[in-house]
């Protein structure tokens, strides 16, 4: 009993300095970056013990023929597939962690990584994840049979059935609360890999029932051809919703893009030239001024912006009015 008393002792210590430690990271600059690397840690531990314990299941000897398939068709599950995608993005984002902390994140290596790492998650874990938590227990709601048997209890725990369709979505939710991403990197890449992939994944699913007279969801077998090539149609368009409706909901979370330099502002129109460089005058109006102003060399001095060239109608009369108050004849 002392013993055990001792124990707690030295784990609730434990505890409470690791609290206290955390606490004072909220303070840190590198706070985000901490929290993402330690929920990045979490998350592969988790993933890694759960693809070791599933390997260690004896489906393919076992009696029952439903148990049997999910060893025989176990790469053709949709639970699987995005399991991997969010292995590999948790592998990358790990990755870029690290180079952060080394500050080294901004080299050709980094930039990579962070390139891929946004491109995996925002066209493959998120809307793969979110149909896949969505639709399981939507279903499981109404029919367990449908999508997953109760004869499968017999081998697959339950905790295990929560980490491949649970679990899932808090890697979502982690990584939407702690990096921001509000729009995408490349909507094209991201749209053709998001229905690649969903086309193939059909491709496979509808193959195997073809070759192998198998459903892998039961939910499946209990609909007509027509309602199965309309429910097939509702996949895809609730995973490319799912793509498109992360961009919307981190807006909310993280607030609007921030406003660009007013460098990279010019840089987008034509008419900048590399030579010229951004001043604030004494009225508040940004203004650009050229090489040429810099040494006296103006061709044409009217064609500057007028001092009030980008004040508002009402804010013009103010300054002209107390110009000509203040002004002597």
């Amino acid at each position: 009993m002392d013993a055990l008393w001792q124990d707690t002792n030295i784990f609730y210590n434990v505890l409470c300095f690791l609290i206290t430690e955390n606490e004072k990271l909220f303070d840190r600059s590198d706070a985000r970056l901490y929290w993402k690397t330690v929920a990045h840690v979490i998350v592969i531990i988790h993933h890694a013990y759960i693809a070791v314990f599933a390997n260690t299941l004896d489906l393919a000897s076992n009696s029952v023929l439903k148990i049997r398939d999910l060893y025989t068709f176990r790469l053709g599950y949709l639970t699987g597939w995005n399991f991997s995608f969010q292995t590999i993005f948790l592998s990358l984002a790990l990755a870029y962690d690290v180079l952060e902390w080394l500050n080294k994140h901004e080299t050709s290596i980094g930039t990579k990584i962070r390139y891929w790492r946004d491109i995996v998650f925002t066209a493959l874990v998120v809307p793969f994840t979110c149909f896949v938590t969505g639709m399981f227990w939507s279903v499981y709601t109404i029919d367990r049979e449908l999508v997953f048997p109760m004869v499968y209890d017999a081998i697959v725990p339950w905790w295990f059935n929560h980490c491949v369709h649970t679990n899932i979505a808090v890697v979502v939710v982690l990584e939407t609360l702690l990096q921001p991403r509000r729009k995408p990197v490349n909507f094209k890449l991201e749209l053709l890999i998001n229905t690649s992939v969903s086309v193939l994944y059909a491709v496979v699913y509808y193959s195997i029932y073809f070759f192998a007279h198998r459903w892998l969801y039961g939910v499946f077998g209990v609909m007509t051809w027509w309602q199965v090539c309309l429910f097939q149609l509702f996949i895809w368009a609730s995973v490319f919703f799912f793509y498109w409706i992360q961009y919307p909901i981190n807006r909310m979370i993280h607030g609007s893009e921030p406003e660009m330099d007013v460098k990279e502002v010019a840089k987008e129109h034509k008419d900048y030239k590399e030579d010229e460089r951004i001043t604030e005058k004494t009225n508040g109006i940004v203004q650009t001024e050229s090489y040429e102003d810099r040494n006296g060399s103006v061709k044409n001095p009217d064609l500057l912006s007028a001092p009030f060239a980008t004040k508002s109608w009402s804010l013009k009369y103010r300054l002209i009015r107390e110009q000509f108050e203040n002004s002597r004849l």
